[in-house]
């Protein structure tokens, strides 16, 4: 059986949400200085985690619904702690890129607070799909 990190139980407010490019380390807040979302680390070994954009319209046209896909970020799997790192392999996702694979994240718990980064990757938020990470900050409910 996986090591599972029980300190990563529960649910936890997503506080901050930044993006960070690879070559020029410039960093950016796409979806506004309050973002809503939540990480959940089951004790089953499940997780799952939700990000949105504060603002949203609701998508009553396709330009607004493609506003609404651009500002969502969700998906959830089975994961396993190594080291530092959780792994998560990926059964549903809002992107379907992603289903069938394993995403990689590094954390950093500070008593209440959870400090996650993507591994760097392709950024989808920006144009042209430049490497960066995302830094997404927690705090336990």
């Amino acid at each position: 059986m996986p090591e599972r990190d029980t300190k990563l139980h529960g649910s936890w407010r997503l506080v901050s949400f930044y993006t960070e490019l690879k070559d020029s380390k410039e960093r950016t807040q796409p979806w506004g200085i309050n973002p809503n979302g939540r990480i959940i680390f089951g004790a089953d070994g499940r997780m799952m985690v939700l990000v949105t954009a504060k603002v949203r319209e609701p998508g009553n046209t396709d330009e607004k619904l493609a506003a609404l896909f651009r500002t969502v970020m969700a998906y959830t799997g089975r994961y396993r702690i190594d080291g530092d790192r959780f792994v998560v392999n990926v059964d549903s996702s809002w992107n379907e890129v992603w289903n069938g694979s394993e995403q990689e994240r590094f954390y950093k718990l500070d008593g209440d607070i959870l400090e996650v980064k993507t591994a760097w990757m392709a950024n989808p938020l920006v144009l042209g799909n430049p490497m960066g990470r995302g830094i997404l900050n927690f705090r336990r409910e």
